[in-house]
């Protein structure tokens, strides 16, 4: 082998360190590759399917029409998975403390396809994100808005409830942090 060719590998590998510290795959009945990325990495294609699987669950399937572009996904990252087809079948926002809420980091946006659904995919989702959510800024309490049917599912990873019921885009949600 020439130094040139050795050279050339080394640099191949070291230009797709970025892609494998971004991404990884996780098993789950299949694979799922998620990509966790801030808003200014996003790819043009990336963006557009968060827009589309978020419009066609948040706004068609729950029918809940508000305006999704709420001027924080700019400020945050942006946990996807990809299924082995490429499709964005999971989907979740992770945005810095003092964003959404003043003390605390937040998780919001979680979504998964409508047809990958009972698979155990959300609570996969869940947990990649509060990993992430660790990974970029620190350990800490973490706090979402739950949609109220949802809440038993948020306990079972940790969360508790704070506060009370309140409507939030035409949905009953609860606040809840884990710790």
């Amino acid at each position: 082998m020439k130094i040139g060719s050795e050279i050339g590998l080394f640099l191949k590998f070291l230009f797709s360190l970025p892609f494998l510290i971004n991404q990884r795959w996780v098993k789950s009945n299949g694979m799922i590759q998620y990509s966790c990325k801030p808003f200014y990495k996003l790819s043009h294609d990336e963006l557009y399917a968060i827009m589309v699987l978020r419009q066609e669950v948040f706004v068609v399937e729950q029918k809940c029409a508000y305006v999704d572009a709420d001027n924080l996904d700019q400020k945050g990252h942006h946990l996807m998975g990809f299924d082995k087809a490429n499709r964005l079948v999971a989907y979740a926002r992770i945005l810095p403390t003092a964003t959404r809420y003043e003390a605390y980091p937040s998780i919001g946006r979680v979504i998964t396809a409508e047809f990958i659904r009972g698979k155990g995919i959300g609570r996969e989702l869940m947990e990649e994100c509060i990993e992430r959510l660790y990974d970029v800024y620190g350990e800490s309490p973490i706090k979402i808005s739950a949609q109220l049917q949802l809440q038993q599912f948020y306990e079972s990873l940790g969360f508790s409830p704070v506060g009370k019921k309140y409507r939030e885009d035409g949905m009953w949600h609860i606040g809840m942090v884990k710790s």
